[in-house]
């Protein structure tokens, strides 16, 4: 092994990393790597974060260790950003997460009572409006703790979950009433694309997927989840329809096809996908 290389091992693998990327972003280190700021990492973690996502979705454990550790990367790095502008370092992240979970976890390392998950959460509201009291935040809402820049699905998830958790949330055992508000936005919606007005169409699409990720909710299923699973079946279903005019010998591509055609194909490779058990 090389000296250098040597000389970055620490007594944990956690210590490497952490030595790697100083090393990295050190005077004599890559230039690409001494170039980035805090602004420039923000596309890749949230890249890093979707493509750990993907792999869990998918399932592929060798892929999610993979991903894991670009994820975590983009940690170390963002601390060693901050460390050079003596902000804080990586330790310093490490004692606030863990300070963080036991303070939010009375249950665990306290005397409070949590007889359910769903009292676990209340609780752990409580003790985040505490905290941002305590810490003097502006913002007190409930929903303050919901990123601006979540994509708006996840987002409309997160917003539900935490109103939930103060009661504001449809009453236990009446799905039907979920239902009914689903229908009486979409009648909203169709109403407003009769009368051809964008805006309010737009706004009422809204309503009706911001209303179908409360269903998701409600029936504790992530609407993320499920859209990301729906978008994987079409995809796995288009592509075969594509493989199966190629091996006509007329690609989907040239356009050429009527819809009853397409739908044809389309059938097609749903019951091939079916058969396989995809």
């Amino acid at each position: 092994m090389h000296k250098d290389l040597e000389d970055l091992k620490g007594s944990h693998y956690f210590d490497e990393i952490v030595n790697i990327i100083e090393r990295l972003r050190a005077p004599d280190g890559c230039p690409w790597d001494r170039e980035q700021t805090l602004d420039t990492l923000r596309s890749s973690i949230t890249e890093e974060a979707y493509e750990l996502s993907d792999a869990i979705s998918k399932k592929n454990f060798d892929d999610i260790k993979e991903e894991a550790g670009d994820l975590l990367l983009q940690v170390v790095f963002t601390a060693s950003l901050a460390n050079a502008q003596d902000k804080f370092d990586i330790k310093d992240v490490v004692r606030a997460v863990c300070d963080k979970l036991i303070r939010r976890h009375p249950h665990v390392f306290g005397d409070v009572d949590a007889k359910d998950s769903q009292q676990v959460l209340k609780n752990w509201e409580k003790i985040k409006e505490q905290e941002r009291e305590e810490h003097h935040k502006k913002d007190l809402s409930v929903l303050s703790g919901v990123p601006d820049g979540l994509p708006p699905l996840l987002k409309a998830m997160k917003m539900q979950s935490k109103a939930a958790h103060v009661g504001f949330d449809w009453p236990d055992n009446k799905p039907e009433d979920l239902f009914n508000k689903l229908n009486e936005e979409i009648r909203e919606f169709q109403e407003a694309a009769a009368s051809k007005d964008v805006s309010a169409m737009e706004d009422e699409l809204g309503d009706v997927l911001f209303m179908a990720a409360n269903i998701g909710h409600y029936f504790k299923i992530d609407p993320d989840s499920a859209l990301s699973r729906t978008c994987a079946k079409f995809k796995a279903r288009f592509t075969l329809m594509e493989e199966l005019a190629a091996q006509a010998g007329r690609p989907i591509s040239k356009g050429d096809y009527s819809l009853a055609e397409l739908d044809a194909l389309w059938d097609k490779a749903k019951e091939i996908l079916k058969k396989k058990g995809a």
